[in-house]
């Protein structure tokens, strides 16, 4: 009786065993299905956003070609797109001063709009908000805010992210192949510190941009200068 017992629980544990290591195996390929339908996602998602504020910005250059004509080429590197938003010209216009405290995207405002001359060309609306009837979706999640970049370089957008979620690297990738070579890139500074993506101060900064330290970073070029910085081989 007892080895009859014996046996039975033998049988018992195998077929638990059997059935933990069924459980696993199903497992691990919904895991990696899910990875990849993330990353397929922010593909999506971040390519999306790239359009819509790059059509934003080349409208506002098509739209008023004359800008403001009081800016000089410091201030303005690549006319008629916007200036930086943090640049302290702004700081003796009629721009709402003050109003705008960094270079991020939300807050780039359209060289010449309303136009014209004397004061009325300094006015620098808005690209996105109520007035314009374009609104700035919200940045991707596990990613910051979209920052704005007009320099000796070209001009440029850029995204950044600090988090680790495995899928945000090969999503990336697959952004970056998605353009043509030298129009986008992947700056991966996740195992490094922080390093200097530009080759000029803007006014208003207090240094060169950065992707910061323990970070991944996409950067998409509207204007390339053979200046810039870039993580791409043989670009510019």
């Amino acid at each position: 009786m007892n080895t009859q017992r014996g046996s039975a629980l033998i049988y018992i544990l195998i077929a638990v065993a059997l059935l933990a290591a069924l459980t696993v195996s199903l497992m691990e390929p919904s895991g990696q299905q899910t990875q990849s339908q993330n990353a397929t996602n922010l593909v999506s998602e971040i390519d999306g956003q790239i359009g819509f504020i790059t059509s934003a910005i080349s409208e506002c250059a098509l739209t008023h070609p004359d800008q403001d004509s009081e800016l000089t080429t410091t201030e303005q590197e690549n006319a008629p797109y916007p200036i930086n938003p943090s640049d302290p010209y702004f700081d003796g216009q009629s721009a709402t001063p003050g109003t705008d405290p960094d270079d991020t995207v939300q807050y780039i405002r359209c060289p010449g709009n309303p136009g014209g001359d004397g004061p009325n060309n300094q006015d620098h609306a808005r690209i996105f908000g109520g007035s314009s009837g374009k609104f700035l979706p919200p940045h991707p999640t596990l990613f910051g805010d979209w920052e704005y970049y007009n320099g000796a370089d070209g001009v440029a957008i850029t995204i950044v992210s600090d988090k680790t979620d495995s899928y945000i690297e090969s999503a990336l990738q697959k952004l970056d192949g998605k353009f043509s070579d030298c129009e986008s890139e992947v700056i991966d500074r996740r195992s490094a510190g922080a390093l200097a993506i530009t080759n000029d101060t803007t006014p208003g900064a207090t240094g060169a941009r950065e992707c910061p330290e323990s970070s991944i970073c996409f950067r998409y070029w509207i204007i390339l200068k053979p200046t810039a910085i870039h993580q791409d081989a043989g670009c510019p």
